[in-house]
């Protein structure tokens, strides 16, 4: 697995893993036991929702779980004129002659429809540590890339309003 984690993206998913534990999980053993209460398991629908429910809580723990454990950290610092992780970005898109707005994230917390872009996607390597101005080739696979220009860094470290990607 081996994502690339920052120090807040491994706090917020042991907040994930606490309230899944604590919360969560016995809600779901309660479910589970009221509709156990109702009589023939066979025919019990809402035993065999209630069942699912709870497994896929505790395979969703399981997960987070071994994210954290196999997760190599990474700094999100980044240098003042640099784009870095956590940082806004504006880029112009040259083809389309159209600028954009998106955020470096982490792989867990990317989400394009947000404009939170990872840093393992073809758009978030190339501008990783480039500076305004800078013209860059986004090489997308063997036979098609594209050129953007980068007009604006932002340096937006709070990042309080994120929420993980969920599964």
């Amino acid at each position: 697995m081996y994502d690339q984690l920052t120090e807040s993206d491994i706090k917020k998913i042991e907040e994930e893993i606490e309230y899944r534990k604590l919360v969560v999980r016995k809600e779901a053993i309660e479910a589970v036991k009221e509709a156990r209460s109702h009589g023939d398991l066979s025919e019990n629908f809402e035993y065999y929702a209630a069942k699912r429910d709870k497994n896929k809580n505790e395979s969703r723990i399981r997960y987070l779980e071994r994210m954290v454990k196999t997760a190599r950290v990474i700094s999100d610092d980044s240098k003042e004129d640099e784009v870095g992780i956590n940082n806004t970005v504006q880029v112009y898109f040259e083809e389309d002659d159209e600028t954009e707005t998106y955020r470096l994230v982490t792989t867990v917390r990317g989400s394009s429809l947000k404009g939170l872009i990872s840093i393992d996607s073809p758009l978030g390597k190339a501008i990783l540590g480039h500076k305004v101005g800078d013209r860059v080739y986004i090489k997308v696979n063997d036979q098609y890339g594209y050129y953007v220009e980068i007009r604006a860094i932002e340096n937006t470290q709070d990042d309080s309003q994120d929420k993980l990607r969920t599964f």
